[in-house]
């Protein structure tokens, strides 16, 4: 197999409360694909995995990759319609369960557990035969429900991640290595989980990003040794909150990514963590995980700052449609861990490349030395009559307040100026009081990009992975008032 799963490290469940050695994985692998390849499954056939975050769950993704197929890796949560939807659109030829799962209802395919299913012995001369530009993985980032966005990922690329992951974190600092995040996207599954198994590192798999999760984190650092974990600004700003920090000083790096990341939660964390060796890192599912980041060692915690590229090469397209290497404007990237493409969708896939370069929707900007800074998301740009608003720089304004847990900003269809702006906002503690805030705020922002409406709300709806869709937060806001 192209995946090199004998060089595995162990994988530790706190969860479950299992520990799996490198031979009892290679022996599972082995076990699970015979089961598959008896299923029928033939070189490229396409398996829903509904499960995660276990050692069952890595036990059978490298199954599916043994048995010459392609892993389709799905929210654990996905709904039995959603499902029905996938399935259909990938054209799957089962759907994998945990044990004790309970079989989803409308599939017109079978329903496996591969941990209780028994297999005569395949040799290993019939498995796989995959090939570098093979389908390996397809990872869903919208659409369950409507018109699926599937990232199609190669073997080549995602080897190609593995590699320049290691090769810019190193083995030493990976060598306990904690995963709090869901491993059906790629900062939990390819950065906080293959990077490090697949280099014979220790694997910890925690107890998701939850309050409970958080409050536990310092305790569960000392505990098992972390010497590396990342996860995503609001799992952060939990744990500062509820978690007394590690006392052990096991921890030799952090990485924080997935959403903007403001300076002073960056400086907080390192607070937190006992290690400068705090990194923000960017990357998108388009590019299997990681594409660069900034370290607070070397430049400080900086909002916006997510430095040099990982492998291959970052440059900017101006308004003008011209692409540079240096200025403003939106983020291009090349990379050798490049998707393929969208599943079954030319109509996404061809508008995101332009002469190799892949468009990532970021606004930002390089400078003369090579490093960049994120502004905020290109679709989530307010238009003010011609004034240009980032609402996450709002966000990031407006948590600096001590009155203030989170915010979030989004654009509001105004008559008049086109858009008007709004923001969300969690109060933190009781001495909350809006006019103090908004004249607070006036101090510090033009008045152009004042928020013209401010809801008071009790949480901020996020994704599993960590994200704000300010949309839906717009959406609810407006209802509520209505």
């Amino acid at each position: 197999m192209l995946i090199p799963i004998e060089a595995a490290g162990p994988i530790v469940s706190l969860n479950g409360d299992e520990e799996w050695q490198s031979a009892r994985l290679v022996e599972e692998v082995d076990r699970r694909a015979g089961l598959l390849i008896t299923q029928g499954l033939q070189r490229g056939d396409r398996v829903l995995v509904r499960h995660g975050s276990s050692p069952d769950f890595f036990a059978d993704l490298f199954a599916i990759w043994q048995a010459g197929g392609c892993a389709v890796c799905l929210n654990p949560d996905t709904t039995d319609p959603e499902l029905v939807n996938l399935s259909s659109f990938t054209e799957a030829i089962c759907v994998l369960i945990e044990r004790d799962g309970c079989p989803p209802e409308g599939l017109s395919i079978p329903t496996v557990c591969l941990a209780e299913g028994v297999a005569q012995e395949v040799r290993r001369s019939r498995l796989s035969g995959n090939r570098l530009d093979d389908e390996a993985l397809i990872l869903f980032t919208s659409g369950t429900t409507g018109d699926p966005k599937g990232v199609v990922h190669t073997f080549r690329s995602i080897l190609a991640r593995i590699f320049l992951n290691t090769q810019h974190i190193g083995l030493q600092d990976m060598e306990n290595t904690l995963c709090v995040l869901p491993t059906h996207f790629g900062h939990g599954l390819l950065g906080n989980a293959l990077t490090p198994l697949l280099s014979g590192q220790r694997l910890v798999l925690g107890a998701g990003t939850g309050v409970q999760a958080a409050a536990r984190l310092g305790a569960v650092i000392d505990n098992e040794g972390i010497t590396f974990m990342s996860s995503v600004p609001s799992f952060w700003k939990l744990v500062l909150k509820v978690s007394e920090p590690p006392r052990k000083g096991t921890l030799r790096r952090v990485h924080i990514g997935s959403a903007p990341l403001s300076g002073d939660v960056w400086q907080q964390v390192i607070d937190w963590a006992g290690t400068d060796n705090v990194v923000n890192m960017y990357g998108i599912t388009e590019t299997a995980n990681w594409l660069g980041g900034a370290n607070a060692r070397d430049g400080g915690a900086t909002d916006g700052r997510i430095g040099r590229m990982w492998g291959g090469f970052a440059a900017v397209k101006g308004d003008d449609g011209v692409i540079r290497r240096t200025g403003e404007g939106i983020i291009m990237v090349q990379s050798p861990s490049l998707m393929q493409g969208y599943f079954r969708r030319p109509d996404l896939t061809e508008p995101a490349l332009t002469d190799g370069w892949f468009d990532t929707g970021d606004i930002g900007r390089i400078d003369a030395g090579g490093e960049a800074w994120l502004t905020g998301r290109a679709k989530y740009e307010i238009n003010r009559g011609g004034m240009k608003v980032h609402p996450e720089d709002l966000d990031i304004l407006l948590e600096r307040h001590e009155t203030v847990l989170e915010a979030c900003a989004f654009a509001i269809p105004d008559t008049v100026m086109g858009e008007a702006v709004g923001v969300a906002i969690v109060p933190d503690g009781d001495g909350f009081d809006l006019n103090v805030l908004k004249a607070w705020c006036a101090e510090r922002i033009v008045r152009e990009k004042m928020p013209d409406r401010w809801f008071i709300v009790d949480d901020i709806p996020k994704t599993d992975r960590g994200k704000i869709n300010r949309s839906i937060v717009a959406d609810k806001c407006l209802e509520a008032k209505v």
